[in-house]
């Protein structure tokens, strides 16, 4: 793809002074608060601003001066910056100089398209979720349905280990009992993951069809919703480690559920 200097393009606005009051607001969807106030939120680096392109979610281009960028880039609203700015809006210790401002997913899950599904019960660490989603996109899953007690989607951690996936998959949050009492209605098996009262995962064959639970860090899926999945399932530990990662665990069933 050919590259072009932002130097004599068009640009929106360039802004050098830290307290201007774009970069403000800019620094605050770091935060949730602000984040669900507007229904907006900060991306940063090149891969995740080009994955996010391909959709309409962009609003805005924010891209240090002096960066190269792609040339379909220029069709969209961009606003330069300086390095300091960048450091002022960036979460991490070396900032890319690339960022987009983008509007919150609208999404729905349609049973008569969407089959195969993740739940997530009170996942907390974002580097987790955002690997979980990764690996449910490599997976083929068409919806992750985040309930309450997980961490915030739009965290700037969930959203870089995502790598973009949460831009190809339908992602909902709300009560997992609700969402479990759809799944049902739409004749989908739910299956839990646990350490007691559970079979090993090899015994359950691959399906057109599912939905698998998986819970948090330390104390794993909830009792009260294991009570109420079709089967509860567990990863068969061969060495002196307690228990697996919830992201590794994740990506086993699921590679395995799927047909």
């Amino acid at each position: 793809m050919k590259e072009e200097c932002l130097e004599g393009m068009e640009m929106m606005e360039h802004i050098q002074s830290t307290k201007n009051e774009r970069v403000k607001l800019w620094k605050k969807l770091l935060t949730k608060k602000y984040r669900d106030l507007t229904d907006k939120y900060l991306i940063e680096g090149e891969h995740l601003v080009s994955e996010a392109l391909k959709t309409n979610d962009v609003l805005e281009l924010v891209i240090e001066e002096e960066r190269s960028i792609h040339e379909d880039w220029s069709q969209h609203p961009i606003t330069t910056i300086t390095q300091e700015i960048s450091k002022q809006i960036s979460d991490t210790k070396t900032p890319q100089g690339i960022f987009a401002v983008c509007r919150k997913r609208e999404s729905s899950i349609d049973f008569n398209e969407h089959s195969r599904f993740l739940l997530l019960d009170g996942v907390q660490d974002p580097g987790n979720i955002g690997t979980i989603i990764r690996t449910a996109d490599a997976a083929g899953i068409d919806g992750v349905i985040l309930g309450e007690g997980t961490g915030d989607l739009y965290n700037p951690k969930v959203i870089r280990s995502a790598q973009g996936s949460h831009f190809h998959l339908v992602i909902e949050s709300g009560d997992l009992y609700t969402w479990m009492g759809k799944l049902k209605e739409a004749n989908i098996s739910i299956f839990g993951t646990a350490l007691e009262g559970a079979v090993d995962y090899k015994e359950v064959r691959p399906t057109d069809s599912f939905a698998l639970i998986v819970g948090n860090e330390g104390a794993g899926v909830s009792p009260e919703i294991l009570e109420k999945t079709d089967q509860n399932l567990y990863i068969p530990i061969y060495g002196q480690s307690e228990s697996l990662n919830v992201s590794i665990a994740t990506g086993i069933l699921l590679y395995h559920l799927r047909k």
